[in-house]
């Protein structure tokens, strides 16, 4: 039985190098060495797991030192390609979905260390005061060191109810502190709406979840009736790490009558798209603010390039996070599945945000509030990951205090101040030109 596995093995290696090999008759030039390459790596791979399986201390199964492999692979890639197992894969399909199991936080590897982008607006991790730039050293104990962000995740989420220890260590802490959270069932909503003094709408976008682009759509019609007509809509986009990308190019359509959305490039031909915007003829008209910031990402990056190369919209805040890369989930046969970086997307007029980010039109830096004192400028962003493709030259709050915030989010919120500033200030300048 254990040489019929091995062969069997052996045999798919074979088989993964005829498919690389296929995939390279495009460079007939290199080809051949390439080959040899292939061959004599994957002999030397063939050897190192027979003496594993023969020597090592106790016995070890193929399918773990086969999937540690694959790990080991994607890992030297970039920070966002993955290999997701069949669980791990059930879990991405739920995430889109929009609820799940977990305590509520957006994770990423920083300098080889767990980190947390920021916890999610009311959910345990952010009603028990985890904060953007947390270092996760431990989870129930075991030391995240060399983890990935996939087995991370598996850790954190669970049923509601259960609790999963967290050890963090955060700038002016003198040791690592455990914080204890209670699962529950993490329901993102993705749209969030408001309207302010002046007929201002306010939509928050938390995400790109499967249905984004038609409640925005919804959430801007339910306003307008309410309300009746807007003088200015702000779109929030500030710490929303992206999510699906057909949503985002959605997100854009539902505020442009026509344009370029975005384009997309890879080594394959199949990899270049263009997505153009349709006018539907219910397009908002009056002015618009796309607010961001360190944590507004991939998707949400998309959306605030194509409305500032369009001229659409003003953007606001600090620069974002420049995660300009997308994935694709590429399912296996046995459940398993790849995430893995296979293009790069450009903002209308042709700018790579890889590693970048985009620049707002006027910055305007967040001021934390003085009570506020254990906050601190420690974000992060694409650049910061280790592997990072590299940009190239193409053309404790609690729940009392939250709910403080939410009804005077003015007073706590600079930036979001500006932006309503600067839409009473366009109103004002319109008036002033016409008489």
């Amino acid at each position: 039985m254990k040489n019929f596995l091995h062969t069997k093995v052996i045999l798919l290696l074979c088989l993964f190098t005829c498919l690389i090999l296929i995939g390279l008759q495009a460079d007939s030039h290199v080809s051949a060495a390439l080959d040899k390459s292939i061959y004599k790596n994957l002999k030397t791979f063939n050897e190192v797991l027979d003496m594993v399986q023969k020597n090592y201390v106790e016995q070890v199964e193929s399918k773990k030192l086969i999937e540690g492999a694959i790990n080991g692979m994607m890992k030297s890639l970039d920070p966002h390609s993955a290999y997701m197992t069949s669980d791990m894969y059930k879990e991405l399909e739920v995430e889109t979905r929009g609820i799940f199991g977990g305590i509520g936080i957006e994770i990423t590897i920083k300098k080889d260390v767990l980190t947390v982008v920021s916890p999610i607006e009311d959910t345990p991790a952010f009603l028990a005061g985890i904060k953007a730039g947390d270092h996760i050293i431990q989870i129930d104990g075991k030391s995240t060191k060399d983890i990935t962000i996939m087995e991370a995740v598996k850790k954190l989420r669970g049923p509601k109810d259960t609790k999963v220890t967290i050890t963090i260590m955060r700038e002016n802490m003198p040791k690592p502190k455990d914080y204890t959270i209670t699962r529950d069932i993490i329901k993102i909503k993705s749209i969030k709406s408001k309207i302010y003094e002046d007929h201002i709408g306010y939509i928050r976008v938390a995400s790109f979840q499967e249905r984004t682009a038609d409640d925005l759509k919804k959430e801007i019609k339910n306003i307008t009736l309410k309300n009746g007509a807007l003088k200015g809509l702000i779109l929030d986009l500030r710490n929303n790490p992206g999510g699906l990308l057909n949503q985002a190019v959605g997100v854009a359509d539902v505020l442009l009558k026509s344009g370029t959305i975005v384009s997309t490039k890879g080594r394959t031909k199949s990899m270049e798209t263009k997505s153009m915007a349709k006018d539907d003829g219910d397009e908002p008209t009056c002015p618009i603010v796309a607010l961001v910031n360190e944590g507004t990402a991939s998707a949400a990056e998309i959306v605030s390039g194509a409305l500032q190369d369009n001229g659409r919209a003003l953007v606001v805040g600090t620069q974002t996070f420049g995660k300009g890369s997308v994935q694709t989930v590429i399912p296996l046969e046995d459940g398993s599945a790849l995430k893995l970086t296979t293009a790069k997307y450009y903002t209308p007029k042709g700018r790579s945000i890889q590693a970048e980010g985009i620049e707002p039109d006027i910055v305007v830096k967040h001021i934390r509030p003085p009570e506020d004192k254990e906050s601190r400028d420690d974000s992060v962003r694409e650049r910061d990951l280790r592997g990072h493709i590299m940009p190239k030259k193409e053309n404790g709050t609690n729940k009392e205090e939250s709910l403080k915030k939410e009804q005077d989010p003015l007073g706590q919120d600079n930036q979001l101040k500006s932006a309503i500033d600067i839409i009473k200030s366009w109103d004002i300048m319109k008036k002033n030109l016409k008489s």
